[in-house]
């Protein structure tokens, strides 16, 4: 689990993602576009566990529409895999939001935390379409508060 300074929901999703030597830039750290593919992957394994092995979510359409990630601490090389905790934190008519916060088994820190947004999409007429209500349900499932991210200036106001 991710450290207790950033709050995850108990229902939240933990996923292992291993940590590749050429995942490394010349600084020695991740690099920035890895954590999207950490991201990517913690996903596939989350929709197969949230919405059942018979059907997935991506397999009835879904599109990446916005993705954001604050880093927080660099993480370098280990043999140790990254942990990526997440959740789903808005749900709307044909998009929802996933939350994200990626550790390291074994150590205390959180390097990044992110959200994306997906929108459902009907691969046959190429175009969004609404969440069904199953889906609905199985996101309800594992639904918590959205991380406050450094772009949410203005939620933090209120």
């Amino acid at each position: 689990m991710p450290p207790p300074a950033i709050p995850v929901p108990a229902n939240a999703t933990t996923v292992e993602v291993a940590v590749r030597w050429s995942d490394m830039d010349a600084y020695g750290h991740v690099n920035n576009v890895q954590y999207l593919r950490y991201l990517e992957e913690a996903r596939v394994y989350a929709f197969h566990e949230w919405f059942g092995q018979e059907r997935s979510l991506l397999e009835d359409g879904v599109l990446v529409a916005r993705s954001e990630i604050d880093y927080l601490a660099p993480m370098t090389f280990s043999y140790e895999p990254a942990l990526v905790t997440l959740w789903c934190s808005a749900i709307s008519g044909a998009s929802f939001d996933i939350s994200y916060v990626v550790g390291q088994r074994g150590s205390d820190l959180t390097f990044a935390k992110a959200e994306s947004t997906l929108v459902t999409y009907d691969l046959t007429a190429q175009r969004p379409r609404r969440i069904a209500e199953h889906e609905r349900a199985a996101m309800e499932s594992v639904a918590g508060e959205p991380l406050l991210l450094r772009s949410h200036k203005d939620r933090r106001a209120h």
